[in-house]
């Protein structure tokens, strides 16, 4: 029972972490229509940010520091890597942020020499209690808590908020939006900004539990966030999030079985199921073009 109740809730906490990267998916995809591959490598790269800020500042600066700077990497890669290429075909853009990828990759890997990074820990997070007999660490409980308030808060902001009207009109139509005098660019920023900071929060509470950051630490969780926000309804929040918390609990439960080996393997499986059977997500709807 203990076991048991240990893999759930390391389930939901890991969960919790690929939705605040699948939001960014989501929310990128909502507005622009694009895949941002290069989201996951922003991940990373907020934890090796924190790693180099704890080894000189205190803990409660390095945090807002870390999630400060990856905001502000996110706000670069989308004017320096996206709005040229506003008008340009969609495999431009796709190109392009595959090449973001790759460079933030082998930036991570000139920087750090190839050695794996050992996370700061995070006194008030990182230490271990007790639920019903079964020992786990207090980031695994207040994973699931922050996502919903966070989640909540974005819904706030998207639903009661100038900026957030303005983000549903262009992820709506995107042209019409334009015409009506919607600043675009300053949507599609803010849009990469809040995916950006909730990035930076996933990776504080990822690489709490798992200490090691190499450059390719974001390719995984980067595609499962994807296959969450997928198996969601792309463009979806809720989706996203629920698709996450499924996917986590069930990835989680593999481990703990003798065919632990599979854990990857069943997320893209269910990927390919969930694009078989209904390609729109679970909150996905279709989309009609009009003649």
């Amino acid at each position: 029972m203990e076991f048991l109740v240990s893999q759930v809730l390391s389930g939901i906490s890991l969960g919790g972490q690929y939705a605040l990267i699948a939001i960014g998916y989501t929310m990128v995809y909502g507005i622009l229509r694009l895949i941002n591959f290069a989201h996951g490598d922003v991940f990373m790269v907020a934890g090796l940010f924190m790693i180099y800020l704890s080894a000189s500042l205190p803990i409660y600066l390095s945090i807002p520091l870390a999630i400060i700077m990856t905001v502000l990497l996110g706000f670069i890669i989308e004017r320096a890597a996206y709005k040229p290429l506003r008008t340009a075909p969609r495999m431009s853009v796709m190109i392009s942020a595959i090449g973001v990828s790759y460079l933030l990759q082998n930036l991570a890997l000139y920087a750090t020499g190839g050695q794996p990074k050992t996370y700061a820990s995070i006194p008030w997070i990182s230490k271990t209690i007790y639920i019903f007999g079964a020992p786990t660490r207090i980031v695994t409980v207040i994973t699931p808590i922050l996502v919903i308030v966070l989640v909540v808060l974005l819904s706030l902001l998207i639903n009661h908020t100038k900026i957030g009207i303005a983000m549903r009109a262009v992820a709506k139509d995107f042209e019409t939006s334009k015409l009506m005098g919607v600043k675009i660019n300053n949507v599609i920023s803010i849009t990469f900004i809040i995916g950006s900071f909730l990035a930076a929060v996933g990776s504080l509470l990822y690489f709490t539990n798992y200490p090691t950051v190499v450059p390719m630490s974001g390719a995984m969780p980067g595609l499962k966030a994807f296959v969450a926000a997928v198996f969601g309804g792309i463009g979806s929040v809720p989706g996203a999030v629920i698709g996450a918390f499924i996917i986590g609990i069930c990835e989680t439960l593999i481990k703990g079985t003798d065919y632990s080996v599979f854990s990857d393997a069943f997320t893209f499986a269910l990927l390919i199921v969930i694009l078989v059977v209904k390609p729109t997500g679970i909150f996905g709807e279709k989309a009609t073009d009009k003649v």
